[in-house]
């Protein structure tokens, strides 16, 4: 059996992270305690929680959210976790409340309201599921711990080991990519395994991109269309965990190894590792919407994003939906909602052709 299949008939949340298992894979590996210790400290509670993840989703034993934020605006509670792993650890910070002396815990507080303002202006969706979900977030999780993670209820930051990664609250981009994970789980619930666990990945790349974009008040051409960037440490060279503009640019680093996202069908990356690699192949649908995205110029998030969302969110995204399945669904979107004739539905097409993806 594959790994988290899913079907249309009910939800089965994923345990998703942002460094992906070959990044701390190639740590673990390494001859420095100090690099590998954290690193294979993560991937084992990676694994613990992954498996949790699927019993509490098997015998339904997570607790559904008794409460609901207005329409029009987020209900967000940030916890501390103490450098412990009991979740979701101790409030710090709730809605309406001023910020406090711990930047981290401000950041993912930011972050989590940047989220729910992109989709609420952008798509007039209310929170993450699209009925006021609360947003929770628990930071300082662990000890050195590498990774952000959706857990299918909640975020989780840890600080990093400071060699490799730093705070994993940096990059707002980061917070943006894990909440979509929760997006998707209430829309299309996008088998994590193959090409619709790439897509899955790209859907979170996509929208934490544009959730940097709106923050910033950015188009298409100012964005650096960089996953993660500020989350490296000043020792390594690279500038993020992905590149939207040119994957398998990232990074390239004597510890980390090189970024190995393909941009093209061409270097499709076949593996059983990493759920059939959905961190890497996923490079291939992000670039396919850089290229659109960019063909239409200004805000990112009004046509292309409007499209990818339609998407996500039209009910006709089968959960183990193919590349080609997702682009001739963006074609179908862009024409359906810009016409025919518009310049939207030529920048889709031409994007898919050119990464490799063809349509039928």
């Amino acid at each position: 059996m594959v790994p988290d299949m899913t079907t249309n008939g009910g939800f089965e949340p994923v345990f998703c992270t942002v460094v992906p298992p070959h990044v701390l894979d190639k740590l673990a590996r390494n001859d420095d305690p100090a690099l590998a210790g954290p690193a294979r400290r993560t991937l084992m509670r990676d694994s613990e929680l992954r498996g949790r993840r699927r019993v509490t989703t098997e015998f339904a034993l997570a607790a559904a959210p008794t409460a609901k934020a207005p329409s029009d605006r987020p209900l967000r509670t940030i916890y501390d976790a103490g450098h412990g792993t009991a979740l979701p650890g101790t409030e710090v910070r709730g809605e309406g409340t001023d910020p406090g002396r711990d930047a981290t815990v401000n950041r993912a507080f930011a972050g989590l309201g940047a989220t729910f303002e992109l989709f609420l202006k952008a798509y007039a969706r209310h929170s993450i599921d699209g009925d006021g979900l609360p947003l929770d977030a628990t930071v300082h999780y662990d000890e050195n711990y590498n990774n952000a993670f959706w857990n299918g209820e909640q975020m989780v930051f840890g600080d990093g080991d400071g060699e490799i990664f730093l705070d994993f609250t940096i990059p707002i981009d980061v917070i943006g990519h894990e909440l979509t994970h929760g997006v998707t789980q209430y829309t299309a619930n996008l088998t994590y395994y193959g090409q619709p666990g790439a897509l899955n990945e790209s859907m979170s790349d996509v929208f934490g991109s544009l959730i940097k974009q709106y923050t910033l008040g950015q188009t298409a051409a100012e964005a650096d269309w960089l996953i993660g960037a500020g989350l490296l440490a000043p020792g390594v060279t690279g500038k993020a965990l992905r590149s939207m503009k040119e994957p398998g640019s990232a990074y390239d680093d004597d510890v980390l190894g090189k970024d190995p996202q393909p941009a093209t069908m061409d270097d499709y990356v076949r593996t059983g590792r990493d759920n059939g690699g959905v961190h890497i192949n996923s490079g291939i649908p992000n670039h396919a919407f850089y290229l659109a995205a960019t063909a239409l110029g200004g805000h990112a998030w009004e046509k292309a994003g409007r499209i990818w969302y339609d998407v996500l969110t039209g009910g006709e995204l089968s959960d183990r939906a193919m590349f080609t399945d997702f682009a001739a669904l963006t074609v179908k979107a862009a024409r359906e909602r810009f016409g025919d004739g518009g310049e939207e539905l030529q920048a889709v097409s031409k994007a898919w052709e050119q990464v490799g993806v063809r349509i039928p």
